[in-house]
């Protein structure tokens, strides 16, 4: 049985007035409650649109009650071990869709970089780059509607190339794909497709109106019945109801992807969401908690916006999620990799690449040594 709201809070019953009147203080989060609703998620139950908005209309001072529920299901299904992903921009700018969010956009007046698809040299030495760094996913990203024939040709025989050089999963963020694409990209060996849905289905049509949400799910039906693995989450913060929220964790809950990768909305003056008000951190730790919750066993990564959003409660994300990218982002920067992985460390994590095809923990004393100031 879910749980229900009552059953959460416990109003904590103040007897010490001495004009025998009873005060009640701040409602309390009851842990047992959470605790069970992570039993049971674990033992396979999936989370309710009633228990999400609980959980997001809880008070503040309950969120260390929530994370200890969310981190049973991390420790259950992922143990202490942090994923690394990396990523490369390998086409950037130049897009005809108008994503409100996006600073590669057609509507998007952001100072960026713009360049066609990178020569296979350099995104070769990407992943090069991505080994060092103790990733286990390459992610390639490529801006536009969709691969042209002579992009998908090229970026077969580059992901055919890292496949046999580098010990690494490969992801790509291709755009819109179609079966005949999804099959070409997973006989050239990619491992895994990025197609975000980015938020709930009703608010979609509000942050794009050159392609549509059903777009999005054909393409990742696409890449599921060409035998990829999906990559797909969404952006927290673009102006989404709290039913647009809880719509979109629910679809993620269903479609119970490989990899979700969770963005907060970086407002990048330029774009239609410029000025957009931040999401507090302790909401974005609850977005996660939630996530976590309806996809227990995928990899959940904490994405864009996460040094600026968390901000110093960013380490207790990685109690809930078991990955993130290390390095930059598509047009913004990401902290330095040293700090990810002190960080990392002094949590009690390890983590874990990919060696000839197997997944092995990195010991903390074979990490980078943090450049010299």
């Amino acid at each position: 049985m879910p749980f229900q709201v009552p059953e959460i809070f416990s109003p904590q019953v103040d007897n010490s007035r001495r004009d025998g009147q009873s005060v009640i203080s701040d409602a309390q989060w009851e842990a047992n409650a959470l605790f069970r609703l992570s039993d049971e998620i674990i033992a396979g139950r999936r989370l309710t649109a009633e228990e999400a908005r609980a959980i997001l209309r809880s008070p503040d001072t309950a969120i260390l009650e929530i994370l200890a529920a969310a981190y049973r299901v991390r420790r259950h299904f992922h143990g202490m071990k942090m994923r690394l992903n990396m990523l490369i921009n390998a086409k950037s700018g130049l897009c005809g869709e108008d994503c409100a969010y996006c600073s590669q956009s057609k509507v998007s007046t952001a100072s960026i970089a713009k360049y066609p698809l990178l020569d296979e040299e350099v995104i070769l030495a990407g992943a090069a780059a991505a080994v060092e760094r103790k990733a286990s996913t390459y992610c390639i990203a490529i801006a536009g509607r969709s691969p042209n024939p002579r992009e998908l040709d090229r970026l077969c025989r580059t992901i055919s190339q890292i496949k046999e050089r580098f010990p690494l999963k490969v992801c790509l963020s291709p755009g819109l794909l179609t079966l005949a694409q999804a099959e070409a990209l997973k006989k050239a060996g990619l491992d895994r497709v990025n197609h975000n849905l980015n938020t709930g289905r009703r608010f979609y049509r509000e942050i794009c109106s050159t392609h549509t949400y059903e777009d999005r799910l054909a393409t990742l039906r696409a890449a599921r019945q060409a035998g990829l693995e999906l990559c797909c989450g969404g952006i927290i913060g673009m102006g989404e109801s709290e039913d647009d929220l809880i719509d979109f964790i629910l679809a993620l809950g269903e479609l119970r992807p490989e990899s979700v990768p969770i963005n907060f909305l970086i407002p990048i003056p330029g774009t239609p969401l410029e000025g957009r008000p931040a999401p507090s951190p302790v909401h974005c730790l609850k977005v996660l908690c939630l996530i976590r919750f309806a996809t227990p066993t995928s990899d959940l990564r904490i994405a864009a916006g996460r040094e600026v959003h968390l901000g110093p409660l960013q380490p207790l994300g990685l109690f809930v999620a078991n990955s993130i990218f290390v390095g930059d982002y598509l047009t913004t920067k990401g902290q330095p990799p040293e700090e990810d992985y002190r960080m990392i460390a002094a949590l009690g994590f390890e983590i874990e690449q990919v060696v000839h095809g197997e997944s092995a923990a990195v010991c903390e004393d074979t990490l980078p040594t943090p450049a010299a100031q």
